[in-house]
């Protein structure tokens, strides 16, 4: 691909994102986006909702209703935008709409810029790991339709599983750990290090991306602009931990000693065929456990930092671990965390 200097741009060119259109702006990691993007005061933000929704809007997002089932309304809903966020739910998912595919069509007669697909876990490029574990699929689709339009440039955010949402709840299906019933479940050693992201560090690892500006000045300058991600996954990381250093976490907000527990271990390789199975023989809590167990295979894969990471260039900080552990018992004591 030839490369974009703001120096090449015509006469009047704006070399940042003016305007973002989010799509699922009160969902779990939508709400943290908006919020993210609303606190630095940059752009204009247009949420994207499907006509009919109750769903109430923070103050400086302008609302806009769409019907997926008449694609004008989505192009119409695009029209000028400089970068689509898309966030959908599981229930939107699930609804037999192809709602991403709708959206990446309308963005691209649109003509807008970017498009952040549905896709914030692990290593999206990882074809082999992200198809083993079947949560790749709806990515390599949405890159390939991007692609194969030609308009819109593919921007995916690498976070790893969310922090607080992996660690507490849903028993020991996700990262292992079940605080109800103070069970801990380690594949193999339960030492392979992994990188996870909290809610707010994505937040504000979108609205640092969005800050940067859009093209490098010119061929010697070696800032970081936005289409330097182009086409591209943007890694990032709160902590790069093990399933110990979680549980050593738990132990201290808790405030409970190893004795305190039930602690098991369990063959990676052996618990995810065995959760595969059981999602094929109708066991829907299988497919967590497959997903999640193939991120901790021993060979590295759940690492991001063996890519780099962006943490630098957005500006990201340090996180301290036990703090997002008691806000992620918090957010579960609340009622945030659902895992229907």
């Amino acid at each position: 691909m030839t490369s974009k200097f703001a120096k090449d741009q015509p006469a009047g060119f704006v070399n940042r994102i003016e305007k973002v259109a989010i799509v699922g702006v009160t969902g779990s990691i939508g709400s943290y986006f908006t919020a993210a993007l609303l606190a630095t005061g940059k752009h204009q933000i247009t949420g994207i909702t499907r006509a009919g929704s109750k769903s109430t809007f923070p103050d400086g997002v302008r609302r806009v209703e769409v019907d997926y089932s008449d694609e004008s309304t989505l192009v119409e809903a695009l029209k000028g935008q400089d970068f689509l966020v898309i966030t959908l739910g599981i229930s939107a998912l699930r609804d037999g709409v192809n709602a991403e595919a709708k959206l990446i069509t309308a963005a691209a007669t649109a003509g807008v810029p970017y498009v952040m697909s549905n896709a914030y876990g692990p290593d999206p490029l990882n074809e082999k790991m992200m198809t083993e574990n079947r949560i790749g699929l709806p990515f390599f689709a949405a890159r390939a339709l991007v692609e194969k339009l030609g308009v819109s440039s593919w921007i995916s955010l690498a976070c790893g599983f969310w922090y607080e949402w992996s660690l507490v709840g849903d028993g020991t299906n996700r990262f292992g750990i079940d605080f109800e019933r103070r069970t801990v479940t380690f594949f193999d050693d339960g030492e392979e290090k992994i990188t996870t992201t909290t809610w707010d560090q994505c937040g504000r690892a979108l609205a640092g991306l969005l800050s940067l500006k859009r093209f490098p000045d010119d061929e010697n300058d070696t800032q970081p602009a936005l289409e330097n991600w182009a086409n591209k996954a943007v890694y990032i990381s709160s902590f790069r931990v093990s399933q110990k250093d979680m549980f050593e976490s738990t132990r201290r907000v808790t405030c409970t000693s190893e004795e305190d527990w039930k602690i098991e271990y369990v063959p990676s390789e052996k618990r995810f065929k065995e959760a595969v199975e059981a999602f094929q023989n109708g066991d829907h809590s299988g497919f967590t456990r497959q997903m999640y167990t193939r991120i901790f295979y021993p060979t590295g894969e759940g690492d991001h930092t063996r890519h780099g990471l962006a943490n630098e260039a957005l500006g990201l900080p340090e996180e301290d671990i036990d703090q997002q552990t008691r806000e992620g018992l918090r957010l579960l004591k609340k009622g945030v965390l659902s895992y229907t």
